[in-house]
Parts: C-alpha cells; sequence; structure tokens
C-alpha cells in the first residue's frame, strides 16, 4: 500500500548510532558537543518537509487523487477502536413491548386497525417476448468523487432519453456538497453519504423538461421485466457486500440501471457505475441473475424508479400495470414483506421485518410500524458481528424508523437512533436526514437551541436540503 510507501519515505533507514559507530574518526565528546544544533537543524528540516507535503497535498489535482486515501486512512483507524458493526441499538420508549415481542405478536391486529387489504386477482397482461436489450443510453461511472452512485446512476439513465446533460449537473442539485468556498469540488461532496430515491424522482421532474420519473416500491422480477420490455428502462436500490473505502468488506447501499432480460439465462443486463469487471474495462453490460437480483433487492423493499417521457405517459401506467396505483404497490410490498418475515432467516429476516416497518410508514401506519422497526432492531442485535455482512449502515439510506418514531409520539428513539447513526456507523456525523430528525424530535422535546444546530449542520451539509430549510424558516431562521 501506498501507506508503507510514506512510511519507508520519513523514516528513511537513517541511524545515527550506526553511522557513528562506522566513522573511524568519531570522538563521542564531538557527538555531545554539537548534538544541540544537530537535532534543532533535523526539527527544522522535518517541519519544513511536513510543511511542503501539506503545500504538495492540497495542490487540486493532488488532493484530488490521494484526499480518499487519507479518507481511508482516518476510517480505517477511527473503525479500528469503534467497529461500526458492534454498535447496537435498543429503542428505549417501548421496552416492555420489545421484551415479550414475537413475530406472531407483531403482525398487525385488529386493535391496531392495519386495514390489510385482501389479494385481488390482477387483470391478466399480454405476454412479453422472452428477451429484450435496451440500448441508445450511455455509460457513465462514479469515479472521481464521493458517494456519487446515485448522481451517476441517474445520470446514465437520463441518457437513454436523449438528455444531454452530465452526472456533474446531478451531483450539482442533488448532492451539492457542503456550503464552504474554501473547499474544492470533491471535498465539498464528500460528508454527504448518499442520494435518496425521492431527490433523484425532484432532480427529474423539477429539472429536466419534458420527462418525469415515478418511484415504487414492492417490486418483482416480473414487473421489471414488463417495464423493460415495454421501452423503459429501470433504476432499483440495492444492498450488497462489496470492499468500501476504508479497505473493508461489507454492506452497503446501490443502484443499479436495468436495461435488459434473458429469461433463458434466467438473469438481467444491468449498469454498474462501480465495477470494472464488464466491457471495456467498466461496469457495462454485467449481467445479474434473476436469484442474486431479488436477494439484493430486499434489503430496499424493493424499490424501483423509471424515467418516462410525459407524452409516454400511458404506456408508461399500461407497463406498471397494478403498480399505477401507489397505495396498491405499497400494500403490495407490505405482503411480501411480512410472508419474507415469517420464512426467511439472518440477515434476509432482519431486511424483511425493516421492510415490514418501511411499507407501513409508507401507510401513514405510524404505530404498526414503530413495532415493526423495534422487532427489526431486536433481530439486528442478535445478528454475528461479521464484518463482511452486518448492514450497519442501513441509516445511511433508508429513514423509516425516524418517521415511525416520531409520528407515534417516542421522541427519545428519534435521538438515541440519531446518536447512535452519527456517531457508531459513520467517522463523521453528516447525514443531513438523521440531523434532521434529531431536530424534529428536540424541538418536540423544547430543546429549541439544540434543534436549531441540527437544522443548521443539516443544511451545511446539503444546501439544497429543502426539508431543513423550511424548519428553519418556521422557527424564525434564515440559516
Amino acid at each position: 500500500m501506498r501507506i508503507g510507501c510514506f512510511a519507508d519515505a520519513f523514516s528513511g533507514g537513517y541511524n545515527p548510532r550506526g553511522v557513528q559507530s562506522q566513522n573511524p574518526f568519531f570522538r563521542p565528546f564531538s557527538v555531545k558537543r554539537n548534538q544541540p544544533n544537530r537535532w534543532s537543524r533535523r526539527f527544522g528540516a522535518t517541519l519544513g518537509l511536513i510543511a511542503l507535503a501539506f503545500l504538495f497535498y492540497n495542490v487540486p489535482f493532488v488532493h484530488e487523487r490521494l484526499a480518499w486515501r487519507v479518507d481511508a486512512l482516518r476510517s480505517n483507524i477511527n473503525y479500528f477502536f469503534n467497529p461500526p458493526e458492534e454498535a447496537i441499538f435498543i429503542p428505549v420508549e417501548n421496552q416492555s413491548a420489545i421484551a415479550s415481542a414475537t413475530a406472531a405478536a407483531l403482525t398487525p391486529s385488529p386493535t391496531r386497525t392495519p386495514r390489510v387489504a385482501t389479494a385481488t386477482p390482477l387483470p391478466t397482461e399480454d405476454p412479453i417476448p422472452p428477451s429484450v436489450q435496451l440500448t441508445g443510453f450511455k455509460y457513465v461511472d462514479q469515479y472521481g468523487g464521493w458517494n456519487l452512485c446515485g448522481p451517476a446512476t441517474l445520470a446514465m439513465a437520463l441518457t437513454f432519453w436523449g438528455w444531454g446533460g452530465t452526472r456533474a449537473d446531478v451531483e450539482d442539485y442533488v448532492k451539492p456538497g457542503v456550503d464552504d468556498p474554501n473547499l474544492d469540488r470533491v471535498a465539498r461532496g464528500k460528508p454527504d453519504k448518499n442520494v435518496m430515491p425521492y431527490e433523484m424522482e425532484d432532480f427529474v421532474d423539477s429539472q429536466i423538461p419534458g420527462l418525469q420519473a415515478v418511484v415504487r416500491v414492492g417490486g418483482d422480477i416480473e414487473r421489471v421485466k414488463r417495464v423493460i420490455a415495454a421501452g423503459f428502462p429501470v433504476v432499483v436500490e440495492k444492498g450488497y457486500t462489496e470492499r468500501d473505502a476504508s479497505g473493508k468488506i461489507s454492506w452497503l447501499g446501490h443502484y443499479l440501471f436495468v436495461t435488459g432480460y434473458d429469461d433463458l439465462k434466467e438473469e438481467f443486463t444491468v449498469q454498474d457505475v462501480y465495477l470494472k469487471t464488464g466491457e471495456d474495462g467498466t461496469g457495462k453490460n454485467l449481467t445479474s441473475s434473476y436469484d442474486e437480483f431479488i436477494n439484493q433487492w430486499r434489503s430496499f423493499d424493493f424499490l424501483f424508479l423509471v424515467i418516462y417521457p410525459e407524452d409516454k405517459l400511458n404506456e408508461m401506467l399500461a407497463a406498471l400495470g397494478p403498480y399505477a396505483d401507489e397505495e396498491w404497490a405499497n400494500r403490495h410490498a407490505l405482503e411480501i414483506a411480512k410472508a419474507e418475515s415469517t420464512t426467511l432467516t439472518g440477515f434476509d429476516q432482519y431486511f424483511a421485518w425493516f421492510n415490514v416497518g418501511t411499507s407501513h410508514v409508507r401507510l401513514f401506519e405510524y404505530v404498526d410500524a414503530a413495532f415493526a422497526y423495534d422487532y427489526a432492531f431486536e433481530l439486528y442485535a442478535g445478528l454475528p458481528n461479521d464484518v463482511a455482512e452486518r448492514p450497519y449502515r442501513m441509516m445511511w439510506y433508508q429513514t423509516g424508523p425516524y418517521w415511525a418514531y416520531y409520528y407515534s409520539g417516542r421522541y427519545q428513539d428519534v435521538i438515541d437512533l440519531a446518536n447512535y447513526t452519527l456517531y457508531e456507523t459513520i467517522s463523521e456525523p453528516t447525514l443531513e436526514e438523521s440531523l434532521y430528525w434529531r431536530a424534529l424530535a428536540r424541538l418536540a422535546l423544547g430543546e429549541t437551541g439544540n434543534a436549531v444546530a441540527d437544522l443548521q449542520e443539516a443544511v451545511r451539509i446539503n444546501p439544497n436540503f429543502w426539508a431543513g430549510w423550511q424548519q428553519l424558516e418556521a422557527l424564525g431562521i434564515s440559516g
């Protein structure tokens, strides 16, 4: 590693004692007499080298190439002393329910008005081809910055519809970076760890004339194929295991651009902005088996995003079928999650119970959602401390538990979960959503000063975080 090279360069193999022992003219009193001046010169030279290294590091093109390595080293040190996979969040405002909770007990009952819809036979849809491959997009990767999976994937998806913009155009809107003119573009964007699906949807709807986007949960293999067969590629959010910037093999969230399928091979064609194992040493035209696709997709409640031209609205709605009705999709996602929560085990069962909570949140059933999340966090606490799998980054990408606990009046659980996320799972407390929800809970508990500080930090990290600005405005604060 380069770190070792730097260590060698600064140690230099210099050994004063060894040099002196090989010098036939060496006199002990000379060393003693000249030692203060010698060491002062060396100290001054060392300070000079450090200053030069600092200046060299801050040259823009050098900083762009080395910043991630320095950050990786710092993260490695932090994670070594505070392993995030060992951190546990335990809700405190519902301990009696948690202590007696079982999967059966957590299933919504009539006393909690779950309003579970009965399965309705779906209308028969026309057959689709056994294989479809969409082309005409421009491949885009996420390299050259921090956490650019979302902007890169969205930019690539937009090129399919003839958009002439770049990844930077998306990035400037959904991930503008901290409000600090003293930082370069790469450094400004580093703190924002994730781009949410709603941010991507908003970019398309508000910034791209003639195009719109729709987000749904509860997707399945058949629906993705039908949407692709109708001529609409699909963006999905998934979890996967990969080496992260700190060098660890661990679970992360990721976006995929899905452009084709083949029933004979039982696989999708996907465009991955991070991997380099596809065409031309990029992530272009990789394949993902249907089984792998479902297993990785589960951790995000089977969420998918479709971009469509406004003049193709009817075609897109027809391709969505029953998913055109957002409430139906949310109910369907809940049915899937509840079914999987009783059949899966280990990490997959944790994801299934988390999805139960997320689907309830989307249906505004916050108490039901809170109970489901309670059980999901209890399952998480029982998972092995496996660095390669334990999904300690979950709250970087999903905020459902905040909604559930806040709207159930469990403000201390909101604060505790935000503190756990900001200080136990990440090297720097730079998640604007966690800061925002902690601020709301603090406001509810009368901690106005702390709440304002959280909101100001949230909009500093992401100046386009409109929810934070709205709350500050409501408090009569401009920023």
